[in-house]
């Protein structure tokens, strides 16, 4: 096996829980489910978010809504980089998984596939 590393963002509306969570569940589902991932092959992930989310920590959808106990997680805030978009969650999954690199899914959703030309 090899760990390879998924790439994965989103936008929230607003800085309100819920909305936080709702959109991190989102997109580590479409991440999972999209790459064939199974949760005990899942070494860690590493959230970030811009500076302008800081109502709930990402970690949160994944332990508590998704019941991810046993995988490592870490949040912390992105840089702040004039004119960059606002409001955006991303998302480094690394995996153990037999795929190769080219074979590996980034998943864009609710407008952050600006956030990548490829």
């Amino acid at each position: 096996m090899f760990a390879r590393g998924i790439r994965g963002a989103t936008v929230v509306e607003n800085n309100v829980k819920t909305l936080i969570v709702e959109a991190t569940v989102e997109l580590l589902g479409v991440m999972v489910r999209d790459n064939d991932v199974s949760i005990s092959d899942i070494a860690a992930v590493f959230f970030t978010t811009t500076i302008d989310l800081n109502a709930e920590f990402p970690a949160v959808a994944a332990r508590e809504t998704l019941g991810w106990t046993t995988v490592p997680l870490m949040c912390g805030h992105e840089m702040t980089v004039p004119d960059s978009m606002q409001k955006v969650i991303r998302v480094m999954m690394l995996v153990n998984t037999m795929k190769n690199q080219d074979e590996i899914k980034s998943v864009y959703l609710r407008g952050a596939g600006s956030l990548r030309s490829d």
